[in-house]
């Protein structure tokens, strides 16, 4: 469908509200997690359950995107993102509670209510392609990502100003920043509800209900547009959506598994806080700054030859972690920021081909699938990295990756087979 006019301006204009969105939401996102372990120890009064706070706010992240998924299909993008980030809002004022009263249950429920937050950034990069054309899809995709360098460097930095809050409201210090996490979060969904519009979920399915339309004047029957079909029907109908579904969760589960256990292998070689908190800072760099570059390597070279460009990253990322010193040194951060710069080619190229191979009507619930199964490997991939390093160590975790890394490879190289014609099918539909 040749985008109009008016859509090229919509379009823009949604761009440009997701990534405010994002960035805004970023930082409430960011500032919570930054904390939420230490606010489970100073609970729960053991580090025992450090992890599960993150571990069960990964899982509400990874269900409540296929939640917000179905509630987009039906009522738009902007019912479903502002339903997240209310939700998140829920779960940020919840975290206080808890802290204040000291209750580990109601602690753990926040945290799932919290993962809304986070589906909703992460679903706002879905959101930039409704109205996308071919050309720039990678592009728009790309911009929303960006925008959560912004909450990702500014969210941490912030958790020191929200424990000064909180001790002046006589609450416990580490409860300040999800104070400030619900301010932010509540300010996001303000700016969905307010500025998304037209809604570019909705807008693009009247688009493809006129183009059904103006083609079927030249035939002698009408043609409705094609009903929705179920999510993992589409999935199973499109090898190039399966295996950019599967190439976004392993190269994730990749990054969180050798990520989060890098500062444990660090600590371990006595690095300081601060060199710990570069090679993370590094990272994230190489996560979010370079997406704008990524997006315009994606729509020229297209999204399975840049799947396998971010399986090479990563494979080379995860053997400098393999064979790094323990504690800090160049070669590890340099791995690292190149685990971030992989994840990145990966997620915004998996992600273009995920919108581009489906048909327009089968879109959010896809997208919601992809981010469930998403999340899921991830909380799995994180949760098998502690044990692995327990009784094998660092370098054995990063190598347990290859068998994943190889995966994500295979699933570019069925991408460029079958995406083609699902991309066809995809334009008809849309």
């Amino acid at each position: 469908m040749t985008e109009q006019p008016d859509d090229a301006a919509v379009q823009r204009h949604v761009v440009r509200t997701l990534a405010l969105s994002n960035a805004l939401g970023g930082v409430g996102v960011t500032m919570g997690i930054a904390v939420a372990s230490l606010l489970m120890v100073e609970v729960s009064g053991t580090e025992t359950y450090a992890g599960v706070v993150q571990t069960m706010q990964v899982l509400g992240t990874a269900v409540l995107s296929w939640w917000l998924a179905r509630v987009m299909a039906v009522r738009g993008r902007r019912a479903g993102l502002v339903g997240g980030y209310a939700l998140g809002t829920l779960g940020a004022i919840g975290m206080v509670v808890a802290g204040a009263v000291g209750s580990v249950g109601l602690l753990l429920a926040a945290a799932v209510l919290f993962g809304a937050a986070s589906a909703s950034n992460s679903q706002s990069r879905f959101a930039a392609t409704d109205l996308a054309t071919d050309a720039h899809r990678g592009r728009d995709l790309s911009l929303v990502v960006w925008a959560t360098t912004i909450g990702a460097v500014a969210g941490p930095n912030l958790a020191d100003a929200g424990g000064t809050l909180a001790t002046d409201l006589g609450l416990p210090p580490l409860t300040g920043p999800f104070l400030l996490t619900a301010v932010a979060l509540t300010a996001t969904g303000l700016i969905v509800q307010l500025r998304l519009r037209p809604d570019p979920l909705l807008l693009a399915r009247r688009r493809a209900v006129e183009a059904v339309r103006g083609a079927a004047l030249h035939e002698t029957t009408q043609r409705a547009p094609a009903p929705a079909a179920p999510a993992h029907l589409v999935v199973r109908r499109r090898p190039a959506v399966a295996a950019a579904i599967a190439s976004n969760a392993l190269a994730h589960a990749v990054m969180v598994s050798v990520m989060i256990m890098t500062p444990v292998h660090m600590h371990h070689g006595a690095a300081t806080l601060r060199l710990i908190g570069l090679t993370i800072s590094g990272h994230i760099l190489g996560m979010y700054a370079f997406s704008p570059l990524v997006g315009r390597l994606v729509d020229r070279v297209g999204p399975p030859r840049t799947v396998l460009v971010g399986a090479g990253v990563i494979l080379v990322a995860v053997l400098m972690s393999a064979t790094a010193a323990v504690g800090a040194s160049w070669w590890l951060g340099t791995g690292l920021f190149l685990l971030g710069l992989g994840w990145s080619l990966c997620l915004i190229a998996g992600s273009t081909l995920i919108t581009a191979a489906t048909p327009s009507a089968d879109r959010a619930p896809v997208q919601g699938l992809a981010d469930l199964v998403l999340g899921l490997t991830s909380a799995a991939g994180g949760a098998l990295a502690g044990v692995v390093v327990a009784f094998f160590g660092y370098p054995v975790l990063a190598l347990t990756t290859l068998p994943a890394v190889a995966a994500i490879a295979a699933c570019a190289l069925v991408a460029a087979r079958a995406g083609q014609p699902d991309a066809r099918r995809a334009r008809l539909g849309s």
